[in-house]
């Protein structure tokens, strides 16, 4: 990276940014937006959070469709359990080709039960996250993610592993299912065949549970080298990188330096920080001045807990942020800035 980390930042395919509930990652991931769009690239700012505020900051109602906010600058907010739906509603439509008409009564009963189960949220959000992230290169030049409070996006960051090793346990399953198939095929006395027929060089005819069993072989290969390509390319600090925004106050503090040591254990390099809502110089009285001294204390916790990732300062403001002038004071504040 550069001295201008920003600049660099907004030159890559996937940019995230996270933190603690409240710390104004929205504003920044928006900001960032604005900046990018102004650049020439085209860009797509997600909101994976379930309390959605993208669509405030922008002042446009959002939907998971992308929806047009300035020119190369496209936006929209996914909806957790909306994505639920649609995921449980994929694997029904599997489960019907493959299940007897018996069989479905109770599969939808497992679906619905499903839909509850803890992890639900995180692994529909990933599936359209991970297909956004591979499937729109000729789309967006930079996809901006504004993501959930800290604890719910280490959780949906740590899902590739999980879902390919799942999906790995299934497919090993799948694959003595059939295997355990033909040795009851070979040995059914309907089939005309002995035991030693196995040993005969002619591969047996493919049957309608051969071909359903390569069907779900199939499908379960395809979510595996999705869920590993989107890993990938969370991996690589060519292509991806993570932005944390914290405020100068104990909680905020204490989550994100946990959170930079999760996602280094997980191999997702941290390419820097932003301290927001830091108190102007100018400002005075009394009451001001008090939590300038607590805020001083914390600015140098943060140096000596986050020293190591290149940080930069946003002032607090007068007012709310609000709309697209608002952000535009932001992308400013962001363009003059310097990580240090």
């Amino acid at each position: 990276m550069s001295e201008n980390l920003l600049q660099d930042l907004l030159k890559l395919r996937l940019l995230w940014v996270g933190g603690k509930g409240g710390v104004g990652k929205t504003t920044v991931a928006a900001a960032l937006g604005i900046t990018a769009a102004r650049g020439g690239r085209k860009t797509l700012v997600v909101s994976t959070d379930p309390a959605h505020s993208l669509g405030d900051a922008f002042d446009r109602q959002l939907t998971d469709k992308p929806r047009r906010v300035l020119p190369d600058l496209d936006a929209i907010e996914l909806d957790p359990d909306a994505e639920v739906d649609a995921h449980l509603g994929r694997v029904m439509a599997q489960m019907r080709r493959f299940a007897s008409p018996q069989m479905m009564p109770e599969l939808e009963r497992q679906m619905r039960l499903s839909r509850l189960s803890p992890g639900a949220q995180e692994a529909a959000l990933l599936e359209r996250i991970s297909r956004l992230i591979t499937q729109t290169d000729q789309d967006y030049d930079l996809i901006i993610f504004d993501t959930a409070p800290t604890g719910h996006t280490l959780r949906l960051l740590s899902l590739p592993e999980a879902m390919a090793a799942w999906t790995d346990g299934l497919l090993r399953h799948n694959q003595k299912s059939r295997e355990l198939g033909e040795v009851l095929r070979h040995l059914s006395p309907n089939s005309g065949r002995d035991v030693t027929s196995m040993l005969d060089k002619d591969e047996p005819e493919a049957s309608s549970t051969d071909k359903r069993t390569a069907d779900i072989a199939a499908s379960l290969l395809h979510r595996r080298r999705l869920f590993l390509r989107a890993r990938r390319m969370l991996a690589d600090a060519s292509q991806s990188g993570f932005l944390f925004v914290l405020t100068p106050e104990r909680l905020p503090i204490l989550e994100t330096s946990r959170a930079v040591q999760a996602l280094s254990e997980a191999g997702i390099a941290v390419a820097g920080a932003i301290v927001n809502r830091v108190l102007p110089a100018e400002v005075d009285g009394s009451f001001l001045q008090a939590r300038r001294q607590q805020e001083k204390r914390y600015l140098a916790e943060i140096d000596a807990t986050l020293g190591q990732l290149p940080l930069t300062h946003l002032p607090l403001l007068a007012s709310d942020i609000a709309g697209l002038e608002g952000l535009e004071v932001v992308a400013q504040l962001l363009e003059q800035s310097r990580f240090s």
